[in-house]
């Protein structure tokens, strides 16, 4: 079996991998049946002699390989015909951007495996970036308050080593009096709670923060079933929210009469109602100033996050009453962080994460059988050129019949 790390190619450039070198010298001295190659790449975070010092071939040539790992879409023509490939494909939700994508890997018989399709058996995912996402996001967040407000001015992350240096900027800096709304309990939210939380900004409940003002910074984490409720009036149950949101309501109002600053960490599920809308956004008792959106649906749950921001240009502006885009410091305007590649900026550390999780719940299936089912529930299409039966719901979607 040969394993491959093949080169980004997607534009703008990603220097993101699947496996660090160091990462790659565990699985082999734990799988030493294994062979490893290396794609050369000129914008890897991991320089090719990296690879190199540590024993491993880094070639130009990868198409002896079996599997091939990556990050990003890979471009159509850059796809090799009959492997298996593993990398975040956006096809399963039927992207329209990437339909082509799909039908042209259904052509060359690929077996094609989305790392966000790797999951429990319960559906929950088992690996990702989103740690680092909520990380650089909530930081992104800050340095959006310091800029607009002229408190602080903290440098981008991409210009820093690595977190550690973000963390040390962070102590640099001293917090208003602001209240912070978190909203989800995952892996996003959770990496951007440790930002708060090395901040020293003090953790209330819900009740506590939707009824009483402080003296201090605080933030509270809202899990779905404070922020949504029963259209009824009836207790709702989140795993019912989950199957069928349908019958759900939001109840996100009575935070944003109390936030200043509402960073985004939920996972938004088809179906599900809106945090705020456009109309919310105007009500005269409605708070929040600045939005650190990391979830980044647009134009949808969020109603101020009306485009996806660039590392580049990260801030813009959303005018409640125009409902148009202005300047990131307008006055009156809610300032919005929406970049939606959030783990690019911290390249390093999010490869360092994301090789530790591959290599806990992914590399262990291509050598005992796949006993937990993780590569079967992954596949989403096979050697002959056909969707699986778990993903068969994309036929149409390949036919461009939607």
């Amino acid at each position: 079996m040969k394993f491959a790390i093949i080169k980004e190619r997607k534009n703008p450039p990603d220097r993101r991998v699947v496996f660090s070198p160091q990462a790659l010298a565990i699985l082999n001295n734990k799988y030493p049946e294994a062979e490893v190659v290396v794609e050369a790449s000129d914008i890897r975070v991991f320089p090719d002699n990296d690879y190199k010092t540590l024993g491993f071939s880094v070639t130009e040539d990868i198409t002896d390989a079996d599997i091939l790992f990556g990050v990003k879409e890979v471009p159509v023509e850059a796809l090799i015909p009959n492997k298996k490939y593993f990398f975040f494909s956006h096809t399963i939700k039927k992207q329209p951007y990437n339909r082509k994508l799909l039908k042209a890997i259904l052509e060359k018989n690929i077996e094609l495996y989305d790392h966000e399709t790797i999951v429990r058996q319960t559906g929950s995912r088992l690996i990702g970036f989103g740690r680092y996402a909520g990380l650089v996001g909530a930081y992104n967040g800050f340095r959006a308050l310091g800029l607009r407000d002229k408190l602080f001015n903290l440098p981008k992350v991409e210009t820093l080593k690595d977190l550690d240096a973000v963390k040390a900027e962070l102590d640099k800096i001293t917090l208003p009096n602001i209240k912070i709304a978190l909203s989800g309990t995952g892996k996003v939210a959770k990496g951007a709670r440790e930002i708060l939380d090395h901040l020293k900004i003090k953790q209330v409940s819900d009740a506590l923060y939707l009824t009483s003002q402080f003296s201090e910074p605080v933030y509270c984490m809202a899990d779905v079933m404070e922020y949504n409720k029963r259209a009824d009036g009836k207790v709702g149950e989140k795993y019912e929210f989950y199957k069928d949101p349908s019958g759900y309501v939001s109840n996100f109002m009575p935070y944003a009469k109390e936030t200043d600053m509402f960073i985004a960490g939920h996972f938004y599920g088809d179906g599900s109602p809106y945090l705020f809308t456009r109309e919310d956004a105007r009500h005269p008792d409605f708070r929040i100033n600045l939005v650190a959106d990391i979830s980044c649906d647009i134009d949808g749950p969020v109603a101020c996050t009306i485009r996806p921001s660039t590392i580049a240009d990260p801030f813009y502006g959303y005018d409640p009453i125009t409902e148009k885009e202005v300047a990131y410091n307008a006055k009156n305007a809610i300032t919005v962080m929406a970049v939606d590649n959030l783990p690019c900026e911290l390249p390093k550390d999010a490869s360092e994460g994301f090789g530790e999780l591959f290599l806990e719940h992914v590399i262990p299936a291509f050598f005992n059988d796949d006993e937990r089912g993780i590569l079967k529930r992954a596949r989403i299409t096979t050697a002959d050129g056909k969707l699986t039966r778990r993903f068969a719901y994309l036929q149409d979607y390949v036919d461009g019949k939607v």
